[in-house]
């Protein structure tokens, strides 16, 4: 008669389902059908995964999308440490962010003209108050969210980024060459602008989102706000949506129509054409 592998001093007619050893009943560890020995056992529990942890930012990103929230994040970012930067100049960090950070960030036509090109990436992401940080980021969850759960995380990124560079290339061509802007509307408008393309696609009544877009552009005409970087976002979104849309299953052609506005949008911000 076998005896127990781990106790050759009991005979058994028992052996583990798993690997075949003799077992004895203290080496039994019951299973579905069977026993197990120890060593299975021990196996089966190292190959076990523990289980997740879920953060709150994976839970917002699940909920709101991961993309929106990243981009919330990178502007609520630089709107701290442009808040810091105003208090230790002495300036009121809660209702202005004019810092010395800010003047760095902004995107003015002459700067960008003399080399300065990254301003025209980073005042997409700086903000002139609280207010103007708190009205984006609202219009940024809410209309973005929902746009890259129609798009995707991927075009729905590239909508964005070609947007903000749409803004900042009407900018560059029409306004005032010693002027300051600052802010991620362009970038939002251009969402605007591909949420009309996909209601279009999709049939659905764009009614509303025209008379959102007509409010917003009313708002607009206001000092202080930026009509062109909204134009400027806004057909570039639409332009960028059409594009990713009409050629959805032609990945290599999506890519090049892309490749080719943003080519465009950039000799019109740094090809000097003013």
């Amino acid at each position: 008669m076998p005896t127990c592998y781990r106790h050759p001093d009991r005979p058994t007619r028992i052996s583990c389902v798993r690997c075949g050893r003799p077992i004895c009943p203290a080496c039994m560890h019951p299973a579905s059908v069977g026993f197990q020995c120890p060593e299975e056992i021990a196996d089966a529990r190292r190959t076990v995964r523990a289980p997740k942890r879920t953060t709150g930012m994976r839970v917002a990103g699940r909920r709101w999308g991961t993309v929106t929230v990243v981009l919330i994040a990178l502007n609520v970012a630089v709107a701290v440490a442009t808040a810091v930067s105003a208090l230790l100049a002495g300036l009121n960090p809660v209702t202005s962010f004019n810092s010395p950070l800010t003047s760095e960030l902004l995107s003015a036509p002459v700067l960008v003209d003399q080399g300065q090109w990254w301003r025209v990436v980073t005042s997409a992401f700086t903000h002139a108050s609280l207010v103007h940080l708190a009205l984006n980021m609202l219009a940024l969850l809410l209309f973005g969210s929902e746009l890259e759960r129609m798009l995707g995380k991927g075009r729905y990124l590239t909508v964005y980024l070609v947007s903000a560079l749409g803004g900042a290339a009407a900018l560059q061509l029409f306004g005032a060459y010693v002027g300051g802007v600052v802010g991620a509307s362009g970038a939002i408008y251009g969402l605007l602008g591909a949420f009309g393309v996909v209601l279009v696609r999709q049939k659905q009544d764009l009614r509303g989102l025209l008379t959102l877009l007509a409010i917003n552009l009313v708002i607009s005409l206001l000092p202080g706000v930026s009509l062109l970087g909204h134009l400027g976002g806004l057909v570039a979104g639409a332009a960028t949506a059409a594009v990713l849309l009409w050629v959805r299953r032609r990945t290599a052609l999506a890519v090049a129509g892309v490749a080719v506005l943003v080519v465009v949008l950039l000799v019109l911000t740094f090809g000097g054409l003013r």
